[in-house]
């Protein structure tokens, strides 16, 4: 245990000292954040817009902000959760290529312990850098219009933790067969690229076609989206039914922006999209230490 500690606390302050990884990480939320009020807010505002003055609603500007800032930090923590875990967890790679992860393994270190502390290690260096994230915002929230409860804030909290230990398992288990800071590069800039799409983050699956619709129904990014959404935007829509918005307008609202998810036509509960997510943490991790027992036991 003294040794699994020791390599966490290496691998972490050597996340944080190089400045290269540690700010391209840490400016990822930052740079989603600019772009999303610059770019996206007036498409969400527009389309929210729409859609009340189709439904023959008039709702306040504040609640409207509260909608759509929910809608943009939850896209931005759903991003951010996953694609930070993949710059964060590079030491593993940077190790192999540089010749330390070697070093480390002439000394009585187990590779089953040296494999859990760069997943432990990403897992905190990327829970700080996601909680900053969702510190700034919140502060975004609360500058364009507060609709949280206490609960809600303490959701997002929890949602942030699950994705963060998710993208953290599933980045542990790509990264381990990587080798060069070439396949490392490419991965990066494919998860940077595409995962947003994916999980629903930049736009709803509710756009999407049919098909593609339910192939994306089997990826648990795109609950940990969904539960994101519905806890980030929940006060803006009770305050939506409080100013005597029709139920079918609510749920229509929900629907287009994946607070409700379907899976083959059926609805899936806030519950399943928990057991789903954690579901995922468990199998991933399983996968990820069986990959090391099979390295330590072929290195043997």
């Amino acid at each position: 245990m003294t040794g699994l500690f020791a390599l966490c606390r290496r691998n972490v302050k050597l996340y944080f000292k190089d400045r290269g990884m540690f700010f391209s990480s840490l400016i990822t939320p930052v740079i989603l954040l600019v772009l999303y009020v610059t770019f996206l807010k007036k498409v969400y505002d527009d389309s929210f817009r729409s859609a009340l003055a189709a439904a023959g609603a008039a709702v306040s500007d504040a609640v409207i902000n509260g909608c759509v800032g929910g809608q943009l930090v939850s896209s931005l923590l759903a991003v951010s959760c996953v694609t930070v875990a993949f710059c964060s967890n590079l030491l593993m790679i940077r190790d192999k290529t540089s010749g330390a992860r070697h070093d480390l393994t002439v000394t009585p270190v187990r590779y089953c312990t040296l494999g859990l502390s760069y997943c432990l290690s990403s897992l905190v260096s990327t829970l700080i850098i996601g909680f900053a994230a969702l510190a700034a915002c919140l502060g975004y929230l609360g500058m364009v219009g507060w609709c949280l409860s206490a609960a809600d804030a303490a959701l997002l909290c929890l949602d942030v933790i699950l994705l963060t230990v998710f993208g953290t398992a599933l980045s542990s288990c790509v990264n381990f067969f990587l080798s060069t800071d070439g396949q490392a590069s490419a991965v990066g800039t494919i998860i940077s690229a595409g995962y947003g799409f994916i999980c629903g983050a930049y736009m709803p699956i509710s756009n999407f076609g049919d098909g593609l619709q339910k192939v994306l129904s089997f990826l648990p990014g795109t609950y940990g989206t969904s539960l994101l959404r519905n806890h980030a935007m929940r006060g803006a829509f009770e305050k939506m039914r409080a100013e005597g918005f029709p139920q079918e307008v609510v749920e229509g609202i929900r629907d287009s922006v994946d607070c409700n998810l379907y899976f083959f036509g059926n609805e899936v509960s806030i519950g399943a999209m928990y057991g789903i997510l954690i579901g995922s943490i468990v199998l991933l991790t399983a996968v990820y230490a069986g990959m090391n027992i099979l390295s330590e036991k072929r290195q043997g």
